[in-house]
């Protein structure tokens, strides 16, 4: 067995753990803040989170795995790169809004994050249409979250 397949959703359950702690602190908080009608409940938040991160987990191994060539070489050191800073972002969001209370902030945290999502579609869709199909549920709904994030922003500031 590949080395990859055990690193890889490791790393996807690492920042979904750390990502889920954040929130944890935060909810006491967050019960006390104005939210739009509109939005989701936590359970339905959880499980979508849950789903967007096995499709991610599952696209970094087809990219991983695809055979590109040397040509590619660069290609590929750059997806990987815009993965890890996707991470960072999505840990970065949940540190902004949940542990520092920071909206605005956590506004164009989100707007960052989603704009990474759609990065990786483009840079991986010539690699794998597959890999790249699996991130758009994805970008729609971090970019459903940064509106939320700014409509929570609105409603409290």
């Amino acid at each position: 067995m590949k080395i990859n397949y055990i690193l890889i959703p490791l790393a996807a359950f690492a920042v979904a753990g750390i990502g889920s702690l954040l929130t944890s602190s935060g909810m006491a908080w967050y019960k006390t803040i104005r939210l739009p009608a509109w939005t989701p409940d936590g359970s339905i938040i959880g499980t979508v989170w849950t789903i967007l991160f096995i499709l991610a987990a599952i696209s970094v191994l087809i990219v991983w795995n695809s055979s590109l060539g040397p040509e590619q070489a660069g290609r590929f050191k750059l997806i990987v790169a815009v993965f890890v800073i996707n991470a960072v972002l999505n840990v970065g969001w949940s540190f902004l809004f949940f542990n520092q209370h920071l909206l605005v902030s956590s506004v164009f945290e989100a707007g960052l994050l989603a704009l990474s999502v759609i990065a990786l579609v483009i840079l991986i869709w010539p690699v794998s249409r597959l890999a790249a199909s699996l991130l758009i549920p994805y970008a729609a709904w971090v970019s459903f979250a940064t509106y939320l994030t700014f409509s929570v922003w609105s409603l409290n500031r």
